[in-house]
């Protein structure tokens, strides 16, 4: 059984298509398909589905897939472990972060890219089902994501932030010069809101319904970059959490005015698989994770963007 082999199968895995995962190995489709024919004499079980196009694995296949990778993530940790102990580490750092997060994730990556000049960063927006599904299959080696929401598995957790909620909303609306607003109050603005699919909108909804309330959206997205994009036309308020004002800010002729408190509150962090030997290039991120105060940078940006927001009486 040869390396190659194995990441034809886990390309074809990932591109569910057998001309786009030749592409990504940078082979001939026949080699790919003759690579994998060749996996399957070897092990003497039928991995892919055949007919026109690819049809997807067998039981059997799914579980080779989950080898493939496994070995595959063994191999890479094994070249992180031997490239660190020659003085410098290198390598792809594959990061899957929930779209809430993504806004902060540079706080991260940054720092880390300037002490590990030799490794590189994949950062993908997935949710967090996926991330957990995927450490499992060994396909990323880091996920951001809530780690005290809902069930993660067996995963290792380094908490970074505890999520604040605030009213987006523009200048001329009834609730633009509160001081703080409750969940209820919301419920009866014209909103735009992440889609229900996400775990940030799943949190929205349990607070609002603690206040007595549901919500019903005039706009619902799957990003942040759609959701600001509508706020901005000034038509529409929406519930936003801290962090996404590092990369969005408050668009001009719009206010942020801070929630009441909920009754549960949650914390996006660092979630890594929980194996021996875990991933050295994951360590590493946990390493700067710990030196760099993400919390502390975040509540001070909140501070300004509140105090600019204020009322000139309040200013201080």
């Amino acid at each position: 059984m040869l390396m190659r082999q194995l990441e034809y199968l886990a390309a074809l895995a990932q591109e569910r298509h057998f001309a786009r995962a030749a592409e990504a190995c940078q082979v001939a489709q026949p080699s790919l398909s003759a690579g994998i024919r060749k996996l399957e004499r070897e092990l003497k079980v039928t991995i892919v589905r055949r007919g026109r196009r690819f049809e997807g694995f067998t039981p059997e296949g799914e579980r080779v897939v989950m080898w493939a990778r496994r070995i595959l993530g063994e191999r890479d940790a094994l070249r992180q472990d031997l490239s660190a102990m020659r003085g410098g580490l290198s390598g792809v750092l594959r990061v899957g972060a929930i779209p809430t997060a993504l806004t902060a994730a540079s706080l991260l990556t940054t720092p880390f890219c300037d002490q590990h000049p030799l490794a590189r960063v994949s950062l993908e927006s997935l949710s967090s089902r996926d991330i957990v599904h995927r450490l499992a299959e060994f396909d990323l080696d880091v996920g951001m994501t809530y780690v005290d929401g809902e069930p993660l598995g067996d995963v290792h957790t380094v908490p970074l932030y505890r999520e604040r909620y605030l009213l987006l909303t523009p200048t001329d609306s009834a609730l633009a010069d509160r001081d703080r607003v409750g969940w209820a109050e919301v419920a009866g603005t014209p909103l735009c809101l992440l889609a229900p699919s996400m775990q940030s909108r799943r949190i929205l909804d349990q607070n609002f319904a603690d206040a007595g309330v549901t919500v019903t959206p005039s706009i619902e997205t799957d990003t942040v970059s759609a959701l600001y994009a509508h706020v901005a036309t000034h038509r529409w308020s929406s519930v936003v959490a801290h962090a996404w004002l590092y990369l969005f800010g408050v668009p001009e002729g719009m206010r942020v005015v801070p929630l009441e408190r909920p009754r549960r509150s949650y914390h996006v962090g660092l979630v890594l698989a929980d194996r021996d030997p875990g991933s050295i290039i994951a360590r590493a991120l946990v390493d700067v994770a710990h030196r760099v105060d993400v919390r502390g940078a975040l509540d001070r940006l909140l501070r300004r963007h509140l105090q600019a927001a204020a009322p000139p009486q309040q200013q201080p």
